[in-house]
C-alpha cells in the first residue's frame, strides 16, 4: 500500500492511506544502516502487519521532490514562516537565518507578522518595508483576522495605519496555501498553532502562552506534523525553533542566498563580489542609497563572519 507519513514520533511513523486510514509503522532496519531517515511528508510503500489494529512497516519510501534539513520535512511547495511583531519581539537575525536555509534549498518562503495588534503601525512599516524590499511577500496575521500585505506595498507616509490589501485575510492566505503542501515554521510563542487552528476552522493544534519571565513561548508543538485543510491543502507544523544552524556551505555561496543582491551584483568591478570588503561593489552602493536594508545586510555580515569562523576548524 502507498500513502504519506504524517507524523513521525520515538521511531514510529504514522501513515495516512487514502481511503484506508492510518497506519502506525516502523521503518525497516535498511534505512537506519543506509543513513536514511523517513520524512514528515514522504511518500512510501508499506506493508500491512495487522489491518483490525492498523500496523505495519514502512518498506520502500519513494523518491522526493525535495527535502528540508531544518525543518525536518519532505516533498513541500513553499514555506510560511511565522513571527510576531512584539511579545515575543522578532529575532530578524534568526528570521534571516530561516530564509538562508530556505533559499539555499530552492523553497520559497513567505513571511507572516502575527500578533499585530500588539504593536504600532510604524514598527509595521518598518518590517514590511525590510522584506518586501528583499523580495518576499509579507503578510501580518492577529488571531483570527490576517491581512495581507503583498509585493505591489508602498508605504505612503502620509498614513497613519498600514493599509491592507483583501477584505478577508483568512481567505487571502488559504489562497496562498491552496492545493500546496506547506511547511509552516517560526519561533514557540508566536500564535503558530492558533492560526493553523483558524485556517483549520477547528481546534486541531495545542496553543500556548509566552512566558512573562524570559519573554519566550511556551512549545505547544513537540513533532512535525502534516495537517490536511482540504482541497488537495496540506500544511507541515514544526516544533518551534530558538535558534537556526547555517548548513554546511561555502562563505561564497551566502550571497546567493539574498535574493535582493542579485539585481546589483553585475555593478561590481570584481567577479566572485562577496559585497564585505572589495571596493566599488554595486550591492554596498546599494546599501549606501538605501536601496538595501542595513538590517539584512548586518545580518548578512555576522552570518558570512560565522561560516568564516567554522571553516577555520
Amino acid at each position: 500500500m502507498t500513502g504519506t507519513i504524517v507524523k513521525g514520533i520515538a521511531g514510529f511513523y504514522y501513515v495516512y492511506v487514502n481511503g484506508s486510514g492510518v497506519y502506525e509503522c516502523k521503518a525497516k532496519g535498511a534505512f537506519r544502516k543506509a543513513g536514511i531517515k523517513p520524512l514528515v511528508g514522504d511518500s512510501v510503500e508499506i506493508a500491512v502487519l495487522d489491518e483490525e489494529k492498523k500496523l505495519g512497516n514502512v518498506e520502500k519510501i519513494l523518491p522526493r521532490k525535495n527535502a528540508i534539513v531544518r525543518p525536518a520535512v519532505a516533498n513541500v511547495d513553499q514555506a510560511l514562516v511565522i513571527f510576531a511583531t512584539a511579545s515575543p519581539e522578532p529575532n530578524l537575525n534568526l528570521l534571516d537565518r530561516f530564509l538562508v536555509m530556505m533559499e539555499y534549498q530552492n523553497v520559497p518562503v513567505h513571511i507572516c507578522f502575527n500578533k499585530m495588534d500588539l504593536s504600532d503601525s510604524d514598527w509595521q512599516h518598518k518590517l514590511a518595508d525590510i522584506y518586501i524590499n528583499a523580495g518576499y511577500q509579507v503578510h501580518f496575521t492577529k488571531a483570527k483576522n490576517v491581512s495581507v500585505i503583498d509585493g505591489n506595498y508602498n508605504v505612503d507616509s502620509n498614513d497613519s495605519e498600514i493599509q491592507y490589501n483583501g477584505s478577508d485575510g483568512v481567505d487571502e492566505i488559504r489562497k496562498l496555501l491552496k492545493g500546496k503542501i506547506t511547511t509552516v515554521a517560526g519561533p514557540s510563542g508566536v500564535g503558530k498553532s492558533t492560526l493553523i487552528n483558524c485556517l483549520k476552522g477547528d481546534v486541531v493544534m495545542e496553543t500556548g502562552s509566552v512566558s512573562e519571565k524570559i519573554g519566550r513561548g511556551k512549545h505547544t508543538t513537540r513533532h512535525s506534523q502534516l495537517i490536511y485543510l482540504g482541497d488537495d491543502t496540506f500544511i507541515v507544523d514544526t516544533p518551534g525553533f530558538s535558534s537556526m544552524y547555517i548548513p554546511e556551505f561555502e562563505k561564497e555561496d551566502l550571497k546567493d542566498c539574498y535574493p535582493e543582491f542579485d539585481k546589483y551584483a553585475n555593478e561590481c568591478k570584481f567577479l566572485g563580489c562577496v559585497h564585505i570588503n572589495e571596493p566599488k561593489c554595486g550591492v554596498k552602493d546599494a546599501l549606501a542609497r538605501g536601496e538595501i536594508s542595513q538590517e539584512r545586510y548586518d545580518n548578512y555580515k555576522l552570518l558570512y563572519e560565522e561560516i568564516a569562523s567554522r571553516r577555520k576548524y
